[in-house]
């Protein structure tokens, strides 16, 4: 009896494995999303991205204050690798006037009172202007504003602290007590494609995925046919069958797709693949299984074709945000760091960027791995619901329409009359 019943379980599954092979196959939108996206989205993002370092950003100063302070601030800033002095302006108008005419992409400006508040021991400022018209621009501005001023703030402590009577030793240990050394050993020129990319590649599988699912969940329900009713001898039992059957097949296909982005992409641009192949390869199982049942989740929800291509524009860039590879986690509001729990790209991208980018081992992605492996079981259970549910409904339409038609009796509405409106007939 369970032979018997492993055979047409297995059966069942190969049946909806290959109808959901072939429903894929035969729908030109998912074709592309899964196929020209999906592999053709992570050349076009490093592309773009190629050059993920500026250097010399042409800057403009305006120097009111004219002291000794300053003009020692500006050599400074002109000597490092990211910043360019373009021109010395007499006035705000004019550095305004080139950062309009794209001349320059910053201006740094000393306020009059700069080196009399220095001299008098106040706190002296600086501002900076930055074009925000590039990620780069600003990165650079800011990096080399910053770095002359935390080495100009050191040097002013210990000419007060020399004034002061101390001596060289006395003003050394007081200024740094304990000396350190800045090294960045994954990123060393902070490279902006490094750490951006990394996680793109991940989002881009996930995204894609879902998309391409819901898609194809919005083609068959604008024609009167249902995701769950496959196949319709089961009649709402098998749900399991259902979703394994149709999950197999994503499955399947994007196992390839990710190892394409996870291996073969950054090999061709030369982002660091630090981490073992076979780790990072359980990684991307454990992954692509979470994103296969949450897309089948969520896509329950889609109702019509376009209603993807609206949540592309809205979701991706939440889901890139909230990765935390531009913003640390731990500065989260907490709604933020909960809501970030739905996505698999949030820990997706974190245990990848651990194993391939910063080239720990299995252990430094072991958090992430528990937490995919928990949203899976979850995403796993949520989709044989939505399997259910949608089943039932099939099954009890008619029952469904005879109690919609009794409530909207009782309460006075013409159901026919309203449908006649809506479609302007």
């Amino acid at each position: 009896m369970a032979e018997r019943y492993a055979k047409i379980w297995i059966r069942d599954w190969w049946n909806i494995f290959c109808h959901e092979l072939k429903q894929i196959f035969s729908d030109g939108g998912v074709l592309l999303i899964f196929f020209i996206a999906g592999l053709a989205y992570p050349l076009l993002y490093n592309v773009v991205y190629l050059n993920g370092i500026v250097s010399d950003t042409p800057v403009a100063v305006v120097d009111d204050a004219d002291c000794a302070e300053s003009r020692r601030f500006i050599r400074e800033v002109d000597a490092t690798r990211e910043i360019s002095i373009a021109a010395k302006c007499i006035n705000m108008a004019e550095a305004r006037k080139m950062m309009e005419d794209r001349k320059v992409n910053a201006i740094i400006y000393f306020p009059r009172d700069f080196g009399r508040k220095l001299a008098g021991m106040e706190t002296a400022t600086l501002s900076l202007y930055c074009d925000m018209s590039s990620f780069m621009y600003y990165k650079n501005a800011m990096i080399g504003t910053n770095f002359v001023m935390l080495h100009e703030i050191g040097q002013i402590q210990m000419e007060r602290y020399s004034l002061a009577g101390m001596t060289d030793q006395e003003v050394s240990q007081t200024v740094t007590p304990l000396g350190y050394e800045d090294n960045n050993p994954y990123n060393r020129a902070s490279d902006y494609s490094f750490f951006l990319i990394s996680a793109i590649l991940m989002i881009i599988i996930q995204q894609t995925l879902f998309y391409g699912m819901s898609l194809l969940v919005g083609t068959q329900r604008e024609k009167n046919r249902s995701f769950a009713s496959l196949p319709d001898k089961l009649s709402g039992n098998g749900v399991v069958r259902v979703v394994l059957g149709r999950g197999g097949a994503y499955w399947l296909l994007y196992l390839g797709i990710g190892m394409y982005i996870a291996f073969i992409v950054p090999a061709i641009f030369g982002i660091p693949q630090r981490g073992s192949f076979g780790e990072v390869l359980a990684l991307l199982l454990f992954f692509v299984t979470d994103c296969v049942f949450f897309a089948m989740s969520w896509s329950t929800l889609i109702t019509r074709r376009e209603s993807v291509f609206l949540l592309f524009l809205a979701i991706s860039p939440i889901c890139l945000f909230l990765t935390g590879c531009s913003w640390p986690t731990v500065a989260f509001p907490k709604f933020w760091k909960v809501f970030s729990y739905i996505f698999p790209s949030t820990f997706g991208v974190q245990g990848f960027i651990n194993l391939s980018t910063a080239g720990g081992d299995i252990n430094a992605a072991g958090l992430q791995m528990k937490a995919l492996i928990a949203q899976t079981i979850i995403y796993f259970f949520t989709a044989c619901l939505c399997v259910y549910i949608e089943n039932w409904v099939i099954h009890h339409k008619e029952q469904i329409e005879e109690k919609r038609d009794q409530l909207a009796k009782k309460a006075g509405i013409d159901r026919e009359e309203d449908a006649r409106i809506i479609t302007g007939r």
